[in-house]
């Protein structure tokens, strides 16, 4: 089955996705959400006058609303009605994580199966209009405070502007569930990875106009296309890298026969955590430098030394940083896998690890691999992080370049070509059961 298995899958090629009709049908339909999404980010806000926005926002592009606006696809820039993206969705969704972690009713709902991971995405969903409705109102007043941007502020603006961006949020949470029932890959990464991707070809644009007006050698224009190459690949080979634990299931016997025992892995990613680590720790060493700016100068003087220090490149953000990325890595890997669960349902099938007891000394015993590969998931966080994030700051590359927004559209495109490869795979192995029932009934 595995010999059969693998030359399928080395023979999947677009003769194969051309016959494969309800796959082509996920994809429209995926390019259609998509699509819907990018209108989205054109339309704006009522009551902003975009050309006092415009300026705003090129003395804060280099803080939280850059990088915040990478990931909304350009929307902040523009100030549009998806200008929040999906952002708190996202963060919805890592808060109820963690309170699952310390919270016996969540907890219990966890372990439910299908109704209890109902009742945690109805939760989701309504932390997720808290979050958006807050987050909206506060863009609103911040608004109102940057100069003339607003051509009537007061309280119809707000709630209106409020409003606005919190159903914006919720349209694309919906979208993102659409595309993962009814596309392909996961909805809401690849709203995210739509956005980056959609504002690269600027990126790349702005990056040779400073190389031609002499800002950018064409020593290092090069130096950065061939670093995203070699991250991009660093990527991928990271990305794959398992640690597989052996399963050895015992013999068991049903009615006169024996079957003999069976043997199986337990895969560990060198990542757990994803895209996680760096996001956080950006956001929160990004956020201090985005209020000074907009405090323009005011404040004690202790925080404008702070804010100076945390900028771009200088070592007290690179060394916060890297911290902050090794932090989030063990913290959201804590969260996300349960070695104690996995020891439980392993004892309940039957399962055990060859040498090593089945229940808490599995569970001891998981846990200290997935701490050892952790270390090396976390350094290479660090290391695809903090390589370009030295070049954004001292050449002036753009957020784009950044690990960041390369890990998310590496990782994103990476699981999205499995899923299509799963469709393929299931759809030849259905013509090969078609062709062998035809061969049966001739016989």
């Amino acid at each position: 089955m595995a010999s059969a298995a693998e030359q399928l899958a080395a023979n999947l090629n677009f003769g194969a996705l051309a016959k494969a009709d309800e796959l082509k049908k996920r994809i429209w339909f995926t390019l259609g959400a998509l699509l819907v999404y990018r209108l989205g980010t054109y339309i704006p806000l009522p009551g902003i006058d975009p050309n006092i926005w415009e300026q705003v926002f090129r003395t804060q592009a280099g803080g939280i609303l850059g990088m915040f606006n990478m990931f909304a696809g350009g929307g902040i820039h523009r100030m549009a009605i998806f200008a929040l993206n999906i952002m708190p969705y996202i963060s919805a969704s890592i808060i109820i994580q963690l309170l699952t972690t310390v919270s016996p009713q969540l907890e219990a709902l966890k372990k439910e199966g299908e109704s209890g991971r109902k009742m945690l995405n109805q939760y989701t969903r309504y932390l997720t209009v808290i979050l958006a409705a807050v987050q909206s109102y506060g863009i609103a007043v911040g608004l109102e405070g940057a100069g003339n941007v607003v051509a009537d502020p007061g309280l119809f603006f707000r709630l209106s502007t409020a409003i606005t961006l919190t159903g914006g949020t919720m349209f694309l949470m919906w979208l993102g569930e659409q595309i993962t029932s009814r596309g392909i890959g996961n909805g809401i990464s690849l709203i995210i990875l739509s956005g980056i991707v959609a504002e690269l070809p600027s990126a790349l644009a702005n990056m040779l106009e400073l190389g031609r007006q002499g800002a950018l050698s064409t020593g290092l224009i090069l130096v950065v296309i061939v670093m995203a190459v070699a991250v991009i690949a660093f990527i991928v080979f990271m990305e794959r890298a398992q640690r597989r634990l052996l399963i050895q299931y015992p013999k068991r016997q049903v009615g006169n026969k024996m079957f003999e025992g069976q043997s199986s892995h337990l895969p560990l990613k060198l990542n757990t955590s994803g895209v996680i680590p760096p996001i956080f720790a950006s956001s929160l060493l990004l956020l201090p430098t985005t209020v000074a700016n907009f405090n323009a100068g005011k404040g004690p003087e202790w925080f404008q030394w702070i804010t100076t220090q945390l900028g771009h490149g200088r070592p007290l953000f690179l060394v916060l940083y890297l911290a902050l990325i090794l932090f989030f890595a063990f913290f959201y890997t804590a969260i996300v896998f349960n070695p104690t669960e996995t020891a439980d349902n392993l004892k309940k099938h039957g399962g055990f690890i060859p040498g090593i007891r089945p229940g808490e000394r599995t569970a001891e015993y998981i846990d200290y691999v997935l701490s050892r590969i952790t270390v090396l998931g976390a350094i290479y966080l660090a290391i695809v992080c903090l390589i370009p994030e030295i070049l954004i700051s001292y050449a002036s590359v753009p957020f784009y370049f950044g690990g960041t927004s390369l890990l998310i559209v590496v990782s994103v495109t990476m699981d999205t070509v499995a899923q299509v490869q799963g469709y393929l795979l299931a759809h030849q192995y259905e013509g090969l059961i078609r062709k062998s029932k035809l061969r049966g009934r001739r016989r």
